[in-house]
């Protein structure tokens, strides 16, 4: 199997995790010195697609010294477990409230399965494989990670979830975000101008987190951000101003419908649909209405899922 892939200045490449559709969710391969860190795993489905990867370009597993994943949610780890057990010189980074669910991933398969069904879930994920605990390295605010001298710095991003670090890697200047720094799918750029969305998905969004974590990110001045939803993007100033915005936007119209019962869900989402169109037309997407709501239906599902999620907690 060979996952499309992108390779980009600094020995960084972004390869397609092939999760759900292509162009969805990235991996992102740091290599410096003959020697490499994964970013993100996709699923144990997107695994033979990055061996494959690996070997086109003459590395092999012992290559990897490190995975890491931004965050637990299974899109980004749930393929963590199967590439430590075929690197066999990797340690795993997560954050420290994350660490326990790669150690033994009972309650996260579980809390999957209550969301999408054993059946779907087994199609999507497969069997999440535990990570011995003496391979985790707990990363806190502010740790950092050498790859063959290379700093990486790991910096505590909350908002999309309480489990989540960004990782800014000093050679590039660049970030590796998860979800923090929100979704910006390719189909949607305009003359090299990307579009992007904040990720409130379920279960532990906080809009002040967020707001503050995309700050965050900005001072440290970044040249470019890796997203895990999907590869670079670099007018970085434009896009964190649209993700305040649109962050702010999103409360809102959750807020709208606060009180609306047993129909809120359903309000929710179609606000949050009619709102994403329009922006897409104002940003100057030509894609006709019915591929666009295609492209995002999955996301306005979640994101309309984690705002009731917050509106329950406030």
């Amino acid at each position: 199997m060979t996952a499309d892939f992108q390779d980009f200045e600094d020995g960084i490449t972004t390869i397609d995790a092939l999760y759900v559709r292509p162009g969805l969710a990235a991996i992102h391969l740091l290599a410096e010195g003959g020697r490499a860190a994964i970013i993100d795993t996709g699923t144990n489905f997107s695994v033979p697609g990055v061996l494959e990867v690996l070997r086109r370009k003459n590395m092999r597993p012992e290559d990897i010294d490190y995975v890491i994943v931004t965050h637990v949610h299974l899109d980004h780890a749930g393929g963590a477990g199967e590439m430590m057990r075929l690197f066999p010189n990797a340690r795993l980074a997560v954050h420290p409230r994350g660490a326990r669910h790669m150690i033994d991933p009972a309650k996260l398969v579980a809390g999957s399965i209550a969301v999408y069904g054993e059946e779907k879930f087994r199609l999507a994920y497969g069997e999440i494989v535990p990570v011995p605990a003496q391979r985790v390295i707990e990363a806190p605010h502010e740790f950092t990670l050498q790859l063959h001298g290379r700093t990486l710095l790991f910096l505590d991003t909350p908002g999309h979830a309480r489990h989540h670090f960004s990782i800014f890697d000093e050679k590039s200047r660049s970030f590796f975000t998860g979800d923090t720094f929100g979704l910006s799918y390719r189909e949607f750029d305009v003359d090299g101008r990307e579009f992007i969305l904040p990720a409130t998905t379920p279960v532990q969004f906080e809009p002040e987190a967020a707001h503050a974590s995309i700050d965050l990110i900005m001072s440290h001045q970044p040249r470019a951000a890796y997203l895990t939803h999907y590869g670079r993007v670099t007018r970085l100033q434009r896009l964190a101003d649209d993700l305040h915005r649109l962050l702010d936007d999103f409360v809102s119209l959750a807020e709208d419908v606060r009180d609306a019962g047993e129909a809120r869900h359903r309000l929710l989402a179609g606000k949050l649909e009619n709102y994403l169109l329009e922006r897409l037309a104002a940003h100057g997407c030509k894609l006709a209405r019915n591929e666009a709501v295609a492209l995002l239906a999955n996301d306005i599902e979640l994101n309309a899922q984690g705002l009731e999620v917050w509106l329950d907690k406030v």
